[in-house]
C-alpha cells in the first residue's frame, strides 16, 4: 500500500481551515493543521511534510516574510500560499520569495486539490538554485542577467526572459505549460490571459541566445516549452 502524502495547513480561520483539512483528507492526504505562527514553526521543525499550504497572514507570522527563511531551512518543501490578497504585487512577491503557487480566496475545493496535485507532480525534489547555464552558442550569467555569446558579444536579458530560462533550467526534461510560466514567472493567474505574452518573451529570449536559441528553448507542440538537450545548468 503506498504511503500517504502529508500536507500541513496553516490557516487561522477555523471554518476555512476545516474546509481545507476535510477536502485534503477526503482526497487521501494525511493532514496536519496549525492556527498560528508558533504552532506552524513547531510543526515545520519536527514533521515530515510533502507540501505546505500557508495562509499569508496568521497570528504571529507573516507568510511572505517567513518564506525566505523557510526556503533556507527546508529548500525542498513545496509551498502553496493561500490568501485573500489578490493584488499582482503580492502574487509576484510570494512567487519570488519561493512559493510554488499562489491561491486567492475564494476558491473551490476542486481547484485547490488540482493545484496541490500539480505542485506535487512538478516538485519531487526542489533543485538547487541556478547561477548560470552553458550551451553550444554561449553561456548565461544569472547574476549579471546577460547572455555572453561565443563571439564575445554580451546581451542583456530582461527579468521575464531570465525568469523563463531559469524555470526551464530548474525543471529539465519536463515540458512547461504556458499557464505555469504565467504563474511562476509573471505571478499572474493564467485564466483569461492571452498566452502570447509568454510566446513573445520566449521569442525575444531565443533571439538573444543567438543561433542556438530555438535549440535551447524547444517548443513542444500542444504542451509548451522544454529545455533543450545539451544545455547545462551551472549550480
Amino acid at each position: 500500500m503506498p504511503t500517504k502524502r502529508t500536507v500541513c495547513v496553516v490557516e487561522d480561520d477555523p471554518a476555512i481551515r476545516r474546509g481545507l483539512v476535510d477536502s485534503l483528507r477526503f482526497a487521501g492526504f494525511d493532514v496536519l493543521e496549525c492556527a498560528d505562527g508558533a504552532s506552524a514553526r513547531a510543526t515545520l521543525g519536527r514533521a515530515h511534510l510533502d507540501l505546505l499550504l500557508l495562509d499569508v497572514v496568521v497570528p504571529g507570522m507573516d507568510g511572505l516574510d517567513y518564506l525566505p527563511t523557510l526556503r533556507r531551512e527546508r529548500p525542498q518543501l513545496p509551498v502553496i500560499l493561500v490568501t485573500a490578497r489578490g493584488a499582482e504585487e503580492d502574487r509576484v512577491r510570494g512567487l519570488r520569495s519561493g512559493a510554488d503557487d499562489y491561491v486567492v480566496k475564494p476558491f473551490s475545493p476542486t481547484e485547490l486539490l488540482a493545484r496541490v496535485e500539480a505542485v506535487l507532480r512538478r516538485s519531487p525534489a526542489r533543485p538547487q538554485d541556478v547561477s548560470g547555464a552553458t550551451y553550444a552558442g554561449g553561456h548565461v550569467d544569472v547574476e549579471r542577467q546577460e547572455v555572453l555569446l561565443e563571439s564575445g558579444e554580451a546581451r542583456a536579458l530582461t527579468e521575464r526572459e531570465l525568469g523563463v530560462l531559469l524555470h526551464l533550467l530548474r525543471n529539465p526534461g519536463r515540458p512547461i505549460e504556458r499557464a505555469e510560466l504565467l504563474r511562476c514567472v509573471w505571478g499572474l493567474d493564467p485564466r483569461g490571459i492571452d498566452t502570447r505574452t509568454v510566446d513573445m518573451a520566449v521569442a525575444r529570449l531565443r533571439e538573444k541566445l543567438g543561433t542556438e536559441g530555438a535549440a535551447v528553448v524547444r517548443t513542444v507542440r500542444g504542451k509548451g516549452y522544454l529545455l533543450g538537450d545539451g544545455v547545462e545548468a551551472v549550480r
